[in-house]
This record gives structure tokens, C-alpha cells and sequence, in this order.
């Protein structure tokens, strides 16, 4: 690239040119030196306020772009990953469940995550309120210069509480309606989720007495997804004919693994977004290099996570599993998103190889238990997300080993237990379970109506 070096150096020359006499003068006879000083300050000192706030916004708005293309993603995965007869159910559930959620943290959550100095509860419970975006036409002077504008924090927030309500919508496939499911999803995303995610993101106690640390949501979003869906999962009971009395498992295969394996790398794209715009700003030279250094550790964690469930399955199975590969490389996106930042490209594949690991050992030992987990988003989010909050204290020499776990198990005990009690509640109320003539039949047919797969019924 060596050659290239001249021609820059002209080319740049021309565009300074260029840019000082295109310079309106600041005053009526500002001289020369003025403007060659006020290009200095912009070119070779600090991004100004206006510009920074302006960039970092820009990064949350396509961040938030990412992450929500991740709904397409688990759409495809949960798609994929269950049997022809519920496919519709899945498009359905994954449709409305972040229709649910998106209106739910306006109305409630976002006020209760960010409550600024409106605490309820100090550091506990934040406060009531819908979001509200700043005015049209929003002038320098009535903005926060060094943050990002408000509309774009909420754009980008409310894809992470989508998010996880659709860990939840795999592992209680092909055996929930859909009402009961919704109204869960609504409990979660108004509630749950905003409420443990104020204790980190909106300064609360865990952020401000334990040092906690989760850059992404390894915790925050991920293992609170997990929580949520082990709840379901207990309360809800296997599917139909997965287990024997003797305790051992009937594989259901999934209907379609292109499409999981599409649903996978939509998945792994959108992290990008999901870890990257976690930075949170990119207006000064050292925020854009460390968001490149994030999305460049994400990438590392999936590809770990994917090869050492190859290699695992390989060695325990004779064969390599594709359906562990694909959660491998999930799973070590899950792992590397509490700390993304700090990693050496090496070290954050090896974050994501455990991860990797984690999920092809939690797998049958959730069978075990006759724990049915459709698409292995327990063992993908919440094992691997606890993995992935610990490994913290590894990289980053401001995390400290007590504050990680009090935080885990603070926020698995909160959304565990408030999780169990919906699902009972709704159990005892409207009924969770399909009738089992509508499971055999498949709920594509009995809930939704329009078959996903008609010629091959």
C-alpha cells in the first residue's frame, strides 16, 4: 500500500485547499490565519459537541437496525427448527410478540429502566411513565450534546427488550397458545426485563454497589430471556411423546435446517449491531476504534463457539451435529456480549469455544431433567450468558468475581420467580396447553388457521 502514500497526501492537500477558500469569513475581514486555525481545530483536535452527538446517534440508529433484523432471524431459527405442522405458529408468535413488546416498553418500560432521577425506589425501582422523544426540529442549544438524541436511545433499547421475549418463543414451541403466550411477553417487556435491566444500564444498585459489569447483555438480556423461558418450560411440560417412561428422549427433528442455519447467520449479522452499537458513541477516534475492535471480538466468539461444537459433537458423536453447530456459534455470541471490548481476538474465541462447549453438554442434561427446550435457547442464553458475565473478570480488570455472580443470581432469582408465578397464574387462569388432539394436529391448524407447508399436509 506503500505506493498509495503520495497520491493521498496530494489529494489530501487539494481537499484542504479546497476547504479553506470554500471558508466563509468570520467576520468582515477575518484573516487568513483565523480559518486555517478553525480547520485545525476540527481537523486535528477534538470532534466538536454537535458532531459527536449527531455520530453517536447515527450509531444507535443502525444498531438498532441490526438488532432488529435479529427478529428475522429467530424467526427463521425457531421456523426451522420446529415441526412443519407448527411453522405458521412460530411466524405468528415472533410477529406479535415484538408487536407486544415494543408497545409495552413505551408504555411502561422505558421510564422504568431509565428513570434518570425519578426513582420510585432508589437504585430499585424506577419510574412510571410512557417515553417521551424530544421536539421536532430539536435545537443545539436544547440538547444533551454528549450523549444522543433520546428518540434514537429508545429505538435502539427497545430492540434489546424484543429481544428477549424472543428467546422465550423457542423453548415453549409447538405446545403454548398464543394469548396466554402474549400476555406473558407483555409481563416481561412492560416489567421484568426493565425493571433487572434499571439494577445495570439505568444505574442502579447492582451498577452502583457491586460494580457489576455487562457491556451487551450477556445478563441483562440474555440469561433474563433464559430465565423466562426455564420458567415456561417447567410449568408448561415436555411435548407429546418426547419422553419415555424410562427416561429416555425421542429426537423430534426440526422441519427445515436451511432455514435455521438462515436464521443463524441473520442472527450472527445483527450482533454486530447488538454488541457494536453497545459502545454507545463514535465521535471521537478512540469510540469508532473500539466499536471496530467490538464487532471484530463478536465475529471471534461466534466462530469459537461454532468450531468447538463441531469438534466436540465429532469426538462425542461420531458425527457433527448441525443443530449443535448452530447453537455453538450462537452461543458464543452470547458468551463474548457481556464483554466484547477488552478481548484479544484469541482470547474472545476462546470465550465463545466454552460457549460452545456449554451447549453441547447442557443439552442432554436438560433432557435429563425431561426439561424440553425446542430450539436449546436455555442452553444458548442462559448457560452460556452466565458463562459469559463470569469470563468478565478475565479480560476487563475492572470487573470483580463477587460482583458478577451477585448480579447473576440476583437477576435469576427476580426473573425466575416472577416468571414461575405468570406462567402459573395463566396456567390456572386461560390455560397454557393446547388441547392434545390440537398438538397432534399441529397448531398451525388449530390456533392460526393457514398451514405453513398445505402440500404437504
Amino acid at each position: 500500500m506503500t505506493g498509495f502514500k503520495t497520491p493521498l497526501r496530494i489529494a489530501g492537500g487539494v481537499a484542504l485547499a479546497a476547504l479553506l477558500l470554500a471558508l466563509p469569513a468570520f467576520g468582515q475581514d477575518a484573516p487568513a490565519e483565523e480559518a486555517v486555525e478553525a480547520v485545525e481545530a476540527v481537523v486535528g483536535g477534538e470532534t466538536p459537541l454537535q458532531t459527536q452527538y449527531i455520530l453517536n446517534s447515527f450509531l444507535m440508529l443502525v444498531g438498532g437496525f441490526l438488532v432488529f433484523w435479529m427478529a428475522a432471524g429467530f424467526t427463521m431459527l425457531e421456523a426451522g427448527f420446529v415441526r412443519t405442522k407448527n411453522v405458521s405458529m412460530q411466524l405468528l408468535k415472533n410477529i406479535t410478540m415484538y408487536s407486544v413488546a415494543c408497545i409495552a416498553y413505551y408504555i411502561i418500560g422505558y421510564a422504568l429502566m431509565y428513570p434518570g432521577d425519578g426513582w420510585m425506589i432508589e437504585g430499585i425501582l424506577g419510574a412510571v411513565g410512557i417515553a417521551v422523544l424530544e421536539p421536532v426540529g430539536l435545537s443545539p442549544e436544547a440538547a444533551d450534546l454528549t450523549y444522543a438524541t433520546v428518540s434514537s436511545d429508545f429505538f435502539f433499547q427497545v430492540m434489546f427488550c424484543a429481544t428477549a421475549a424472543s428467546i422465550v418463543s423457542g423453548t415453549v414451541a409447538e405446545r403454548i397458545k398464543l394469548w396466554p403466550f402474549l400476555i406473558f411477553v407483555a409481563v416481561l417487556t412492560a416489567f421484568v426485563y426493565p425493571i433487572q435491566a434499571s439494577w445495570k444500564w439505568g444505574g442502579g444498585f447492582l451498577d452502583a454497589n457491586f460494580g457489576f459489569l455487562d457491556f451487551a447483555g450477556s445478563t441483562v438480556v440474555h440469561s433474563v430471556g433464559g430465565w423466562a423461558a426455564l420458567a415456561g418450560a417447567i410449568v408448561l411440560g415436555a411435548r407429546k411423546g418426547k419422553y419415555n417412561a424410562d427416561g429416555s428422549v425421542n429426537p423430534i427433528p426440526g422441519s427445515n435446517m436451511p432455514l435455521a442455519t438462515l436464521g443463524m447467520f441473520i442472527l450472527w449479522f445483527g450482533w454486530y449491531g447488538f454488541n457494536g452499537a453497545s459502545q454507545l458513541a463514535m465521535g471521537t477516534v478512540g469510540d469508532i476504534a473500539d466499536v471496530g475492535r467490538v464487532m471484530a471480538n463478536t465475529n471471534a466468539g461466534a466462530v469459537g463457539g461454532a468450531l468447538a461444537a463441531a469438534v466436540l459433537t465429532a469426538i462425542i458423536y461420531k458425527k457433527v451435529d448441525l443443530t449443535f453447530v448452530i447453537n455453538g456459534a450462537l452461543a458464543g455470541l452470547v458468551s463474548v456480549t457481556a464483554e466484547p471490548l477488552t478481548p484479544g481476538l484469541g482470547t474472545a474465541s476462546i470465550i465463545g469455544a466454552v460457549g460452545g462447549v456449554i451447549v453441547v453438554l447442557s443439552v442432554p442434561l436438560l433432557d435429563r431433567f425431561k426439561i424440553d427446550d425446542v430450539v436449546g435457547a436455555i442452553p444458548v442464553h442462559l448457560f452460556a450468558g452466565i458463562w459469559g458475565t463470569i469470563a468478565v473478570v478475565f479480560t476487563n480488570p475492572d470487573a470483580n468475581l463477587g460482583g458478577q455472580l451477585v448480579a447473576i443470581v440476583t437477576v435469576g432469582v427476580f426473573v425466575f420467580v416472577i416468571s414461575l408465578v405468570a406462567w402459573l397464574i395463566l396456567k390456572a387462569t386461560l390455560g397454557l396447553r393446547p388441547t392434545a388432539e390440537d398438538e397432534d394436529l399441529g397448531l398451525d391448524v388449530s390456533e392460526v388457521g393457514v398451514e405453513a407447508y398445505p402440500e404437504f399436509k
